[in-house]
């Protein structure tokens, strides 16, 4: 009888496993909470002293438990993909600016013999040039501006914590330093049987 009742217990162990694999157990994520935690609390204390005063302990705790969910980690790296392939979009679109403006005086100083008549021409290309310029970095800001809006809409739409629309410059500066915190853990791989982080 009691080898039947032992023989029932480890199967009954095994089955207990297979339950674990498939769906976290309360212990698992607990313990997961408090190595993101640690994690979160680390980066939050590298920040200038203002800055932590105006990312609260109960917004780490938020965004430890949010991204429990790993495919916020997903939207946060497509993101800021995203972002960069639109910042050289930008950066190109300005060089392609200043390249024309070069090669236009380039062209004129060839052409125009006459040094006061020349003088006079590059003087007006100077001013039309400055104009183009500055229609363009008010393009780019524009764009930029809405880059970080789609950004705020779409992490608050997926529920990520501090994320929400503002103009504020303070407000978001506290934002990005969110997003770095999040694309930093992704690096991050957590291992319950380690103490230490493997990357």
């Amino acid at each position: 009888m009691e080898e039947i009742n032992v023989h029932h217990e480890s199967n009954s162990t095994s089955s207990d496993s297979v339950e674990q694999q498939q769906s976290p157990s309360p212990e698992f994520l607990q313990r997961k909470i408090y190595f993101l935690m640690d994690q979160l609390k680390a980066m939050h204390a590298e920040l200038p002293e203002k800055l932590q005063t105006r990312i609260s302990y109960d917004l780490l705790t938020e965004l430890a438990n949010c991204v429990l969910n790993e495919s916020i980690f997903d939207i946060v790296k497509a993101l800021t993909e995203l972002q960069h392939v639109t910042e050289k979009h930008l950066l190109k679109m300005r060089n392609q600016v200043e390249n024309e403006y070069e090669i236009e005086v380039s062209d004129w100083r060839n052409k125009i013999k006459d040094a006061e008549e020349l003088q006079h021409l590059l003087g007006l290309m100077k001013v039309k040039h400055k104009k183009k310029l500055l229609e363009t970095d008010k393009k780019i800001v524009e764009l930029m501006d809405q880059k970080v809006y789609d950004q705020q809409s779409t992490l608050q739409k997926a529920g990520v914590p501090g994320f929400y629309f503002t103009q504020n410059p303070k407000e978001i500066k506290i934002q990005m330093f969110l997003l770095d915190f999040l694309l930093r853990l992704s690096r991050l791989k957590y291992d319950p049987n380690k103490k230490q982080i493997s990357c």
